[in-house]
């Protein structure tokens, strides 16, 4: 990862000096400022990561400075240090967004800690904004208005991407995409007809599996007035409707036989006629197919016509599901927790890295179309500014049972050790947090984690 940028706020030269001089030899690059508007003039002039700020400062206190650097500069992530032992100081600390607290005197690599904890959210930051500076090749109307984003640093993502690109330059080849539900195939299909020079035409999106036999010539082809009961005016199918444009065919494989051999002749032909009268209309429309079926499977088992397949599969496409692409997981993350939070007008500003990491780790058997909707409850659950393994009730069994089970203990002693091993755990041993959680003063969790020998930091495991 790239060099961290810390921004030290004190009023005190002393703490200054003795934080930087600490954090330098980490190969932090340093910032010191002793007032808020001197703060706010290197924020300004530089990329901070990391602002660590003092509660009592001139100017201004450092609730104020923290707030003012949230509105403006969301992405900073901001250490609170107080030389007074103020609970409600810390508690609207964290409200305002604050990743850590910290009561002087403290020990500096505690402080050293909290930094490290909090680079892998500065990197999904910097790699999500990095990839919204070069999204231009979908467009922003194409990344902002579909509901799966095409984002992802992964080499099974950007292989998708780039054979998209490339076939986006031939406008008439037909492309099937083949992936699980949930992994994004109309988003592909949409993204392949934005590249391409049908762009400014129409787009549309036909589910398979929904349309009868009764309804199908009438629906692709279209039918004349007066044609069949109910047939009240001249309507014009899909194909003509996306002449010249694409015609994206999802499910293709709960389509019915009898449908595909009309659907295989209308291909070859590149005309059409509606119900009602034997006019062909010449159309050119592009088609673009998906299915989450394995299709040459069908085939064999006479559900898939051959000769339709081989007109579909010029150039197919697979779309890996979400759990071969994990490194993907926290950037996807950070986009829905950011989209959902601001329609909801929710300031959250975080993820607890706890959680990310068993998101990383659980199967997604939905794909992304589940994360999305695991985080959009997430983030209605969530009153606070950051998500943690709570707000994720309908899957926290599933992603870690053992964590979440209740402790079948009668020793009030053992269940208050527990508990408390259990909240520091979760918040990877902030002791602003999880005094905070456990509803007792950063001093009685001190006092009583020395009581049960709990360490100040995790055991680094065995290998």
């Amino acid at each position: 990862m790239e060099t961290v940028n810390i921004l030290i706020l004190d009023d005190e030269r002393r703490v200054r000096d003795e934080i930087g001089e600490f954090l330098s030899k980490n190969n932090f690059q340093i910032s010191k400022a002793e007032k808020p508007s001197e703060a706010f003039q290197i924020i300004e002039n530089e990329s901070i990561d990391i602002a660590i700020v003092d509660i009592k400062l001139p100017e201004m206190d450092g609730l104020e400075v923290l707030k003012q650097i949230k509105k403006n500069n969301p992405y900073i992530e901001v250490i609170m240090i107080s030389g007074h032992g103020d609970m409600g100081s810390v508690i609207e600390a964290l409200r305002r967004g604050a990743s850590d607290y910290f009561q002087k005197p403290f020990r500096l690599d505690e402080m050293s800690q909290a930094i490290f904890r909090t680079k892998r959210f500065i990197q999904m930051h910097k790699q999500l904004s990095n990839y919204n500076a070069s999204v231009s090749i979908l467009s922003e109307r194409l990344y902002n208005g579909l509901s799966t984003p095409m984002i992802g640093e992964s080499k099974a993502f950007k292989r998708v991407l780039e054979d998209m690109k490339r076939i986006a330059t031939t406008d008439n080849t037909s492309v099937l995409i083949l992936g699980e539900s949930g992994t994004g195939k109309e988003l592909v299909a949409h993204g392949i007809h934005h590249m391409s020079n049908r762009s400014k035409n129409l787009f549309h999106s036909v589910n398979c599996s929904a349309i009868t036999d009764s309804l199908f010539e009438s629906e692709f082809f279209g039918h004349k007035k007066g044609s069949f009961t109910g047939a009240f005016e001249d309507r014009a199918g899909w194909f003509e409707v996306t002449n010249r444009g694409t015609l994206f065919l999802d499910e293709i494989g709960d389509m019915p036989l009898a449908q595909q051999a009309k659907l295989l002749r209308t291909l070859e032909e590149r005309k059409v006629s509606k119900v009602g009268t034997h006019q062909a209309i010449d159309v050119d429309v592009r088609i673009i197919a998906a299915s989450n079926h394995p299709v040459e499977k069908m085939i064999e088992e006479k559900k898939f016509r051959q000769d339709l397949y081989h007109r579909l599969s010029t150039f197919i496409i697979h779309l890996p599901p979400l759990r071969e692409r994990s490194e993907d997981i926290p950037i996807l993350v950070r986009h829905f927790v950011d989209s959902f939070a601001q329609k909801m007008k929710k300031n959250i500003t975080g993820v607890n890295e706890k959680v990310l990491d068993k998101l990383v780790k659980y199967h997604f058997p939905g794909n992304i179309r589940e994360l999305r909707n695991i985080i959009e409850r997430a983030v209605i659950l969530c009153d606070d500014n950051e998500l943690q393994i709570s707000h994720f009730d309908r899957i926290s069994a599933k992603i870690d049972e053992e964590q979440l089970q209740n402790d079948s203990c009668y020793d009030l002693e053992l269940v208050e050790k527990n508990a408390i091993e259990k909240v520091l755990d979760l918040t990877d041993f902030s002791k602003a947090k999880a005094s905070f959680m456990l509803n007792i003063s950063w001093q009685t969790l001190d006092r009583k984690m020395k009581k049960y020998n709990i360490p100040e930091k995790r055991k680094e495991s065995a290998n």
